[in-house]
């Protein structure tokens, strides 16, 4: 069985398009029209990968990527005819992994899904059972789990990545390029920002579990995990 995409776009056009472009390169292909429609299917195909369009009928597509991300990691692509800044870092922050924008090139696109599937299903056998581990906090790279004061945490595979290599390598500072080769790969299509963001939403999660570490900026540089002794 060949690796499952879901589009979800109201364009009927965009729609075939995709289906015949993507299916001869050998994925398997379901459509969906609206945002409803979109989680059904998501939940009963299972893809491996979602394109998901914003401007959507019933359900637009930062409530169907909420939607995804309380029940799945999936990596999901959006793609949409905006192109500000804004409509990226809220993708971004709602846990969308790469961002395109109409009109798009086939074979950019075609690059970006192989790069995303790459990045999700790439794993590191010398880490896989290795666990990071400081005061209220521990980092499974095995499990993909994250525990605060000794509680599973919900985070998205990326975030936790990033933690865990950030905490890995405590109290060394790494550019955002540094890091998106890291944890994202040197294939990565998309800008500095996305570190930026993922940052953001681990701090979110990481504040006031300790006064020992935690996520620092280093201004003009980039940022590091940071463990006082």
């Amino acid at each position: 069985m060949g690796t499952k995409i879901l589009v979800v776009d109201d364009d009927p056009n965009i729609c075939d398009l995709l289906k015949l472009y993507f299916e001869n390169e050998g994925y398997e292909i379901k459509t969906a029209c609206d945002g409803a429609e979109g989680i059904i299917t998501f939940k009963t195909y299972e893809p491996d990968l979602v394109l998901l369009d914003i401007m959507l009928p019933k359900k637009d597509g930062w409530q169907v990527c909420r939607e995804i991300r309380e029940v799945s990691s999936k990596p999901v692509i959006m793609i949409t005819a905006k192109g500000e800044v804004f409509d990226k870092v809220l993708g971004l922050e709602l846990g969308a992994d790469d961002f395109v924008v109409k009109p798009f090139d086939m074979k950019e696109l075609s690059a970006r899904i192989k790069a995303v599937l790459r990045r999700s299903m790439a794993h590191d056998p010398q880490n896989d059972d290795e666990v990071v581990k400081f005061e209220n906090i521990e980092i499974s790279l095995r499990k993909y789990e994250l525990k605060l004061n000794g509680k599973p945490v919900d985070i998205p595979p990326k975030e936790l990545e990033l933690l865990y290599f950030l905490a890995s390598n405590f109290n060394r500072v790494f550019t955002r390029d540094q890091l998106l080769d890291k944890v994202w790969g040197f294939d990565y299509l998309g800008d500095s920002r996305t570190v930026d963001v993922h940052v953001k939403r681990l701090r979110e999660k990481l504040e006031g579990v300790s006064d020992k570490w935690f996520l620092k900026t280093v201004w003009g540089v980039g940022y590091k995990f940071e463990h006082v002794q």
